[in-house]
């Protein structure tokens, strides 16, 4: 009698559980599969731009390209999947879907775009000279990219003014690694940083006050000629910034004047520049 009633207690056990079960599968809305002709696709993507709504617009322009993979709509949704994700700040999708785009279409006219996406999206993540400059690295070889494939572009226009500001992160990163090893004492440590700015990015604006502090550097060391070499290259190209000013009073203040020597390494960079 007890294994009769233990035996409808756990019909009605899993009755009830498979009811639940059902229950949640009813409850669970599943995405279901429908074809559509792929110039509404496309313009429902287009719809999202319009109103400001990326997210959609890149799973729609997606949807584009699964739907109809082989149409001319496909190759533009692919590219503008990427716009869309740059958009909401995906950069690492972004990167992603434009390189796919690269290899897919590396012949197609608007592939440009798609190489300036790219450096667009690394550039937009500069960070402080601060931190790490992986991401400035990347920007700078993606815009060089840019300017190497399509010299005589709108994107290579833009992509040069933001090359300056990418060189003038990693020249004020190697100023700010070189400012703490001299404020410790560790002048030739500092001197190579400085000299690296002075080096690889003599168009940025840190350049007098790299030069300033390779004169202070060489001159607590005493490497006279030195000092006075790079004080009179800075005089000669920043004669009225107030980083010549400091090293000429660093000069004169151990009587001493800012003189060129042809067998400076300074001189002999200088020269190769001008």
């Amino acid at each position: 009698m007890i294994l009769g009633r233990l035996s409808r207690l756990f019909s009605l056990v899993a009755l009830f559980g498979a009811g639940l079960l059902l229950a949640a599968c009813a409850g669970q809305k599943k995405d279901t599969y429908v074809e559509r002709p792929v110039e509404e696709l496309y313009n429902t993507a287009q719809d999202d731009i319009s109103r400001g709504d990326y997210a959609k617009a890149a799973k729609d322009f997606d949807e584009v390209d699964r739907q109809h993979p082989y149409s001319v709509w496909a190759t533009k949704a692919q590219l503008m999947a990427a716009y869309s994700l740059y958009h909401i700040n995906k950069y690492d999708d972004a990167i992603l879907a434009a390189e796919r785009y690269k290899q897919l279409h590396p012949g197609n006219k608007d592939v440009a775009y798609a190489y300036y996406l790219i450096a667009i999206c690394y550039y937009e993540q500069i960070a402080d000279v601060g931190r790490d400059q992986k991401i400035t690295d990347q920007a700078l070889s993606a815009l060089q990219e840019v300017i190497r494939r399509f010299p005589n572009t709108e994107y290579a226009r833009d992509a040069k003014l933001k090359l300056d500001l990418a060189r003038d992160h990693l020249a004020g990163k190697e100023m700010a690694v070189g400012r703490y090893y001299l404020t410790r004492g560790e002048y030739l440590a500092a001197i190579n940083r400085f000299r690296v700015v002075v080096d690889k990015y003599q168009t940025t604006t840190h350049v007098p006050e790299a030069l300033e502090r390779l004169t202070e550097c060489y001159l607590a060391l005493g490497i006279v000629d030195e000092a006075e070499t790079t004080a009179a290259v800075l005089g000669h190209n920043y004669p009225g910034s107030d980083w010549y000013q400091y090293s000429y009073a660093m000069l004169t203040g151990q009587h001493l004047r800012p003189a060129e020597s042809s067998d400076s390494w300074m001189t002999r960079v200088w020269d190769s520049v001008f």
